[in-house]
């Protein structure tokens, strides 16, 4: 049986390349470098900026709680809604899982709503 490569294939040596050419002391300067910026905990770095908080979803601070519970109980129901849906075309073992997360979601609108139900406006 006749192999087309020859074992090893014959390559062409890769031809030298002056712009790879890395000088020791310089690659030794660098890696010193990242070396004592990632190593050395006495090293004075510069303090990483407070992460400003999102203002994207935030609720006005003068929304009452009542209106509050009146949403978050009308966005359990509609997530226990889509899981349901989902539930319906998922196969046996996802399906389950599917269903064991609609009673979790149910669990928590049911006590939405007692909070709600026991809640005193004034």
């Amino acid at each position: 049986m006749f192999k087309v490569t020859p074992n090893p294939p014959h390559t062409n040596p890769v031809p030298y390349d002056a712009s790879f050419d890395l000088d020791p002391k310089k690659m030794k300067l660098a890696a010193d470098r990242a070396l004592n910026f990632y190593l050395n905990p006495g090293a004075t770095k510069e303090p990483i900026p407070p992460r400003k908080r999102s203002t994207i979803f935030t609720i006005d601070a003068a929304v009452d709680d009542e209106t509050l519970l009146l949403e978050a109980s009308e966005s359990f129901a509609q997530a226990r809604e889509m899981v349901n849906d989902l539930a319906d075309l998922a196969d046996n073992p996802r399906r389950h899982t599917m269903l064991v997360l609609a009673r979790v979601i149910l669990m928590g609108e049911l006590a939405v709503n007692r909070v709600l139900d026991n809640h005193k406006p004034g």
